[in-house]
């Protein structure tokens, strides 16, 4: 008879089969906010998930909450602006889940200035951690995804629909635009191959990127962002990941080339 009170707790046996029953998935900018709350999900639907972010050691914590729950899933830091680094993230990930079915683009710096007074060092930044990265990641990991029949889902912003201005956001409105114009494009090549692209753009999420630019700009920033809501309430990461779900699934076979604003219905008009 085995002694059941001596050596290390077991992790609690997988919860899978669920939506993503199987699934191989990439997700980026996992140690808070709307990719942590993406993974854990994805997880607990039954996904195989490598995460990745900026922050040392992030993706490493996030991911061991859910190894200790039984969950498969590795973190990795990693700056995925360096080209080589991104490169090398994708396919030693995919090497290690034997594919990549799902690849989540949710990773994203930010950078605010009012027009006359922003630098071209800033606005450059802005582009390379909102933009660029979108494009090192992808490009590695388009033939495994071609190979997976993947889905792809960028994330855009509110910012690259509506004008805001006291926010400054000329360079994160560019970049945000540009994604949704890349997911477009992707979603058109892709179709030949089996791609699937799409992009997701949330109102004002309190995530921690969003409380540190609260930070910056002060309470009454923040406030006047929640009430351009007509949901008078910022959005969570769970309601960004709850549509995330959705195109990661293959309840949305048929669905390609679409920009999904999550805004409390901010685009929708005022109150």
């Amino acid at each position: 008879m085995s002694d059941e009170t001596s050596g290390p707790a077991k992790p609690t046996p997988s919860r899978a089969p669920g939506r993503l029953a199987g699934k191989r998935v990439l997700i980026t900018g996992t140690a808070g906010g709307q990719g942590h709350a993406a993974q854990r999900l994805f997880a607990a639907e039954g996904a195989r998930i490598a995460g990745c972010d900026l922050q040392p050691g992030g993706a490493e914590t996030s991911a061991d909450e859910l190894i200790r729950q039984g969950y498969d899933v590795t973190g990795t830091t990693v700056d995925l602006r360096d080209e080589s680094a991104a490169r090398a993230w994708v396919e030693d990930s995919a090497a290690r889940l034997g594919g990549i079915d799902v690849l989540y683009n949710n990773a994203a710096g930010f950078g605010f200035a009012p027009f006359g007074e922003m630098t071209f060092a800033l606005w450059r930044h802005v582009l390379s951690a909102e933009l660029d990265l979108v494009f090192t990641v992808t490009n590695a990991a388009w033939k495994p995804l071609v190979d997976g029949g993947g889905s792809l889902i960028n994330v855009g912003s509110i910012s690259a629909i509506r004008g805001i201005a006291p926010l400054g956001q000329a360079a994160h409105a560019a970049a945000k635009g540009a994604v949704i114009s890349l997911t477009r494009t992707l979603a058109a090549e892709g179709a030949a191959v089996g791609i699937r692209a799409n992009a997701i753009s949330p109102g004002f999420v309190d995530s921690p990127a969003a409380q540190e630019a609260a930070k910056e700009h002060g309470t009454e920033m923040r406030d006047y962002m929640v009430d351009l809501h007509l949901l008078r309430r910022p959005g969570s990461g769970t309601d960004t990941a709850a549509m995330a779900l959705y195109l990661a699934s293959d309840e949305s076979a048929w669905v390609t080339g679409q920009n999904f604003v999550i805004d409390g219905g901010w685009s929708a008009g005022f109150r």
